[in-house]
């Protein structure tokens, strides 16, 4: 996927609201900042930080581990990483604004020395070198349509038993045409698995141990709650931000919901060990 094609969805459009917010918090550059000030601007996946400490939990992390995290962001999820519990971090994105962004909030942390930026696509072999520890990625793999590349990239940048945890879409029943249509065109993601085949493609990737989580109902019930709440809040982020950038947030957000009130689209949180 190229950066011109992700940027199609409104979720990562109007970066900039990231530095403005800061400012109007007395937080311009070059002041110092601390990860747990900004948590509620650079962690764009589901359920915040609680989700990053849950793949820390369950991957076992510390702070003399390694860890990849493949579409990264704005960096929320690395910086909490590199805090608690303290890992390296190769922080690995495609998106060259967003990639920005993230190195400039991580040097202002103070984390340079556990976070590396890179801006490059996990598909290149060239953009990161192996083997880590772990490899961890948040609401990324569905944009990737060639899940079988993806995955045998993913195990051959790992040590053995190195571990995988990805939160992810995946295909709970058939889609109606225009749900497709939807995570088409707003969510860029074209193509779905089951259940079974996912796990299949694990397997066939060179993985084992695979615990495979179904979030739908959780994820549904937060994708509801986040639309809500912003749009309840819809006055201050437009005097801040202007009504462009909170249309296009408003819509993303209740695509979501649509989708998810569906009940065919699923979200999983997965966890393996490369064999």
């Amino acid at each position: 996927m190229a950066d011109d094609d992700i940027k199609q969805m409104k979720l990562y459009q109007h970066v900039e609201r990231v530095e403005r917010a800061l400012a109007d918090r007395g937080l311009a550059p070059p002041a110092p900042l601390r990860p747990e000030q900004i948590e509620d601007l650079d962690h764009l996946h589901y359920e915040g930080r609680d989700s990053v400490d849950l793949a820390s939990k369950r991957l076992g992390l510390t702070r003399d581990h390694r860890v990849l995290d493949v579409g990264s962001g704005l960096g929320g999820p690395a910086r909490r990483l590199a805090t608690v519990p303290g890992c390296r971090v190769v922080a690995l994105e495609l998106q060259r604004d967003l990639h920005e962004c993230a190195s400039s909030l991580t040097s202002r942390c103070g984390l340079d020395d556990r976070i590396r930026h890179v801006h490059g696509d996990i598909l290149d072999a060239e953009a990161v070198d192996g083997p880590f520890d772990a490899l961890v990625s948040w609401l990324v793999f569905l944009h990737i349509p060639d899940r079988p590349a993806l995955l045998r990239r993913c195990r051959a940048l790992l040590e053995p038993g190195g571990g995988l945890h990805a939160e992810d879409f995946y295909l709970r029943r058939p889609l109606h045409d225009d749900e497709k249509a939807l995570l088409r065109n707003e969510v860029q993601c074209a193509h779905l698995v089951d259940r079974t085949t996912y796990i299949d493609e694990l397997e066939s990737a060179g993985f084992g141990d695979i615990r495979f989580d179904d979030c739908t109902e959780d994820w549904r019930r937060f994708v509801g709650d986040r639309a809500r709440d912003f749009r309840s809040d819809a006055e201050p982020f437009i005097a801040l931000h202007g009504r462009a950038a909170f249309e296009a947030l408003s819509s993303f957000y209740a695509t979501m919901v649509r989708l998810f009130d569906g009940g065919r689209l699923g979200g999983v949180r997965v966890t393996a060990r490369a064999k």
